[in-house]
């Protein structure tokens, strides 16, 4: 059965209208990419409470961090490459610091934005968000998860990123309902177990399904929140002693399979972990099927790799 191909900004878009129907307090704010990031809906239904700072990314987060001192909750969209890298300052000194409610929710992440190139592929993101103190990290699998993720984090104080992708996302069948730091197991095995979070969730699962008719069995854990990190699931799993996969369309460096790493580490445990990611490189420009290819972050590149380890393990 073929799965449904949704855009994440789509429902992102249209999850704005929904709120902003519900609660007048919601404002929206973005940088002249509102086309892009789909907050145009937003301006059409409520022009009153849509703001376009043009390309003023930094500004646009400082008055996001004035409107929510007042009381307002505020989304502010953008690419992901330029909220997180050229407003990292206003972020952390005007958002976090004083633990606004500020919901910055950046489309167009990872090197799945395809033939922008490097300049425009954030893959080092979740990295900038993940250590700013308050900050919460939430990365959807699919068109569902990303309303649920966003209706979350409207009701939840504070600030909060939420990362999204340009292209469209196969929508996963969770039977879970959402919750801000508590990942979803979408399969059981013991054999390995297969952390993801975005566009990897259903390569991950894609992989599961090859490797599974080898006769080798793992667990898939959709960790939509990479901050906080949902510790008690990690720790279920360590007990398998199964080795550790973690795959996100992110520099190996601060993202998902840090947060894990710091899990395990902390844990003293000597479980093995290897992280399926973009390895401390930029992206380039491409389709996003071809880089999805040269950088190994494929449902057979997954498969692959787990075969030889287990192999090796076991040998």
């Amino acid at each position: 059965m073929s799965k449904e191909m949704l855009y994440q900004r789509d429902v992102y878009g249209k999850t704005l209208v929904e709120l902003g129907k519900k609660n007048p307090q919601i404002v929206v704010l973005d940088a002249d990419l509102s086309g892009s990031t789909r907050t145009a809906l937003f301006g059409k239904e409520f022009p009153d409470r849509f703001f376009n700072f043009g390309v003023a990314e930094q500004n646009m987060m400082a008055a996001a961090s004035g409107m929510a001192s007042c009381g307002k909750i505020v989304f502010a969209s953008t690419f992901a490459m330029f909220a997180t890298g050229r407003a990292w300052d206003q972020i952390r000194n005007s958002i976090a610091y004083s633990n606004l409610n500020v919901k910055i929710v950046a489309t167009h992440a990872g090197i799945t934005v395809g033939p922008d190139g490097a300049t425009h592929q954030a893959l080092e993101d979740m990295t900038l968000m993940r250590v700013i103190p308050n900050m919460k990290v939430i990365v959807p699998c699919d068109g569902p998860q990303t309303r649920a993720a966003v209706i979350a984090a409207a009701e939840m104080p504070g600030p909060v990123y939420i990362r999204l992708g340009r292209a469209k996302f196969p929508t996963i069948d969770i039977k879970e309902k959402f919750e801000i730091g508590k990942a979803d197991i979408l399969t059981e095995g013991k054999d390995a177990t297969i952390f993801a979070c975005g566009v990897m969730v259903n390569n991950a699962l894609e992989a599961e399904r090859n490797l599974r008719a080898a006769g080798i069995k793992c667990a898939v854990i959709n960790m939509h929140t990479v901050k906080p990190i949902d510790k008690k699931t990690i720790g279920a799993f360590m007990k398998t002693k199964a080795p550790f996969y973690i795959c996100e369309e992110h520099t190996t460096i601060g993202g998902l399979g840090s947060a894990v790493e710091e899990v395990v580490a902390h844990a003293g445990t000597n479980c093995k972990v290897r992280r399926i990611a973009v390895d401390d490189q930029f992206g380039q420009s491409g389709e996003p099927d071809e880089l999805l290819k040269l950088y190994r972050l494929t449902a057979a590149d997954i498969a692959q790799i787990i075969k030889k380890d287990l192999k090796k393990y076991k040998g």
